[in-house]
């Protein structure tokens, strides 16, 4: 996930204070396509940076463009024809071309286009997924139990949400 648009000086800033460079980043991977996860996927684009689209996404990658033109936000349209489409369930063996073992899962709870990335390693990468300890105040909702029924199944040690601090399991 990438931000808001408008801050791509700051996460070029923060690269540097990293150590690191656009061009040491191959794929940007979107848990979903709302405003505040994909504000900097077009500029990183036009750095050189390859858009990874899950095909569950596909149908919602224009999704926040009207939302930025509505709130005079300046924020190119993605062009997604340039990005690598894979499904979730080739998603390992893409990620291990990558050297990266784990795999991106379809987790569409909170919206139907949202996805989360779980590493081998035990690192889970949830987006706007709501949040574990909250599951049991939601009666009745067999998505978002289904959700974390199939995360949990890979035993995560640390669950990292967009908008709340990372979650250490036991």
């Amino acid at each position: 996930d990438t931000d808001y648009a408008g801050t791509f000086r700051m996460f070029c800033m923060v690269l540097k204070e990293n150590g690191l460079q656009i061009k040491d980043i191959s794929y940007v991977l979107a848990t979903h396509y709302h405003p505040d996860h994909i504000g900097l996927v077009s500029e990183l684009a036009e750095s050189g940076v390859r858009l990874l689209l899950a095909d569950v996404q596909r149908d919602y990658i224009h999704f926040s463009d009207r939302i930025f033109a509505r709130d005079g936000i300046p924020c190119r349209p993605i062009d997604e024809t340039s990005s690598r489409i894979i499904s979730c369930a080739d998603s390992r063996a893409f990620l291990a071309g990558l050297g990266i073992s784990g795999e991106i899962i379809h987790t569409p709870s909170h919206s139907p286009d949202s996805v989360s990335l779980i590493l081998d390693a035990g690192d889970c990468f949830v987006g706007d997924l709501e949040q574990l300890e909250y599951l049991e105040a939601y009666e009745n909702n067999a998505p978002l139990e289904k959700d974390w029924k199939q995360l949990l199944s890979f035993r995560p040690k640390r669950i990292f949400y967009a908008h709340a601090p990372e979650k250490l399991l036991g």
